[in-house]
């Protein structure tokens, strides 16, 4: 049976919990409550222990608790986070990394989606400390069900009310069947630049952060996929449970990737390979005056064509840096490469792309159909494209 953490914190609209609970459990879900110690002075623990046929966690340190604390072993068992209601107060922590008590410690324990669902006054909720809190947990993958207007608890009328329990239970139980969507499948994700050594101090590079490549990792992660993260230098931290891979050059990516390649379903070529190497890289410095004017370069091994040509019924996506006639450019290279799918996106474009959280990008089909996004945070194009993906898998398997 699926299991839900449902997340309680001290707003008046706590009692509409009771009801999320209900409709949990007539889809055959079961739920464990955590309630924040404010929560439980609003209502009693022992009705949300009667309801769900779980006993309820509210303090952390109760010897009672302490076979569930030990390595938040329940964040090992649960499909969902739900925290409905969500105070101001929840949220900020979360935002924050604050981790005193046992639910927002919790929260930073689990691995699968988590869903929130804010309650409070107007005020609180249109706060921009709220809402840059709520932006920060949005860009870091978490989903949210908007507040209602209507009647408050503050006997005012606003923004704040709890959003329906059926429309909560219903955007659950969706993240559920779309973090299931990659299950049993291996995905092979490529991140970041790589570097063409003229010696060991100097090299070619590129302005790639590995970004995009890493928040495709972590939303394949969501969806159930194991992840096989080949990544060149960055300074960005993995999902943990990816299989990391670090490389250095494009020939080392080559390696790495031909390697895994057997083993993968779907392979996600986002790294910003070199074009170009050194013809000759020297063992030690080389000194200024030494250099000359003819240092020659060569073209690294195009790793990209030599999979489109071996890749059989796997998915095949690869990546378009372009500064101009991006959807043209990016079409010739997905024909010329036999891929399922390109991302393209205009590098000249500001506050987008390269250096920065955010990507505006067009999904480019074999048939020269294409999607332009809005500017996004890259966390939704990871979304957005992992989205594309999972229908052209469908399309293959069906």
């Amino acid at each position: 049976m699926t299991l839900i953490a449902l997340g309680v914190s001290s707003s008046v609209s706590i009692y509409k919990s009771c009801e999320i609970i209900r409709r949990l459990q007539d889809r055959k879900v079961q739920v464990q409550v955590i309630m924040t110690r404010n929560a439980s002075r609003l209502i009693s623990p022992l009705l949300f222990s009667a309801l769900s046929g779980q006993e309820v966690i509210v303090d952390p340190f109760e010897d009672k608790q302490s076979a569930k604390i030990a390595h938040v072993a329940l964040a090992k068992d649960i499909s969902l986070l739900v925290v409905a209601p969500a105070t101001a107060n929840i949220i900020g922590k979360f935002a924050g990394g604050i981790a005193d008590d046992f639910l927002s410690t919790f929260y930073t324990a689990v691995k699968c989606p988590v869903l929130i669902a804010p309650a409070m006054n107007e005020a609180m909720y249109l706060h921009r400390q709220t809402q840059q809190n709520i932006r920060k947990l949005k860009e870091l993958g978490v989903k949210f069900v908007e507040p209602e207007a209507g009647y408050l608890a503050c006997k005012e009328t606003g923004w704040g009310r709890l959003a329906p329990p059926d429309k909560i239970v219903e955007e659950g139980l969706r993240l559920i069947q779309k973090s299931q969507s990659f299950k049993g499948q291996t995905v092979l994700v490529t991140a970041g630049p790589t570097r063409e050594f003229l010696d060991p101090v100097r090299f070619i590079t590129n302005r790639s952060t590995g970004k995009m490549g890493y928040e495709l990792a972590e939303e394949a992660l969501r969806r159930g996929a194991e992840v096989i993260l080949v990544s060149g230098p960055t300074h960005l931290f993995p999902p943990p449970d990816a299989k990391l891979r670090k490389v250095q050059t494009a020939e080392d990516m080559k390696k790495e990737v031909l390697e895994h390649f057997s083993k993968a379903d779907v392979v996600i070529m986002t790294a910003a390979v070199s074009d170009f190497k050194f013809e000759e890289s020297a063992s030690g410095k080389i000194k200024k005056e030494k250099l000359g004017g003819n240092i020659k370069i060569v073209p690294t091994p195009d790793v990209l064509k030599e999979l489109g040509r071996k890749k059989g019924q796997k998915v095949l996506v690869g990546f378009a840096a372009e500064t101009e006639k991006v959807v043209d450019n990016a079409l010739k290279k997905l024909k010329d490469k036999n891929l399922d799918l390109i991302i393209a996106n205009d590098v000249t474009a500001e506050g987008v792309g390269f250096e920065s959280n955010f990507n505006q990008v067009s999904v480019v089909f074999p048939d020269g159909k294409s999607v332009q996004t809005e500017k996004m945070t890259k966390v939704e194009i990871s979304q957005v494209i992992m989205n594309k993906i999972e229908e052209i898998v469908g399309k293959k398997s069906g």
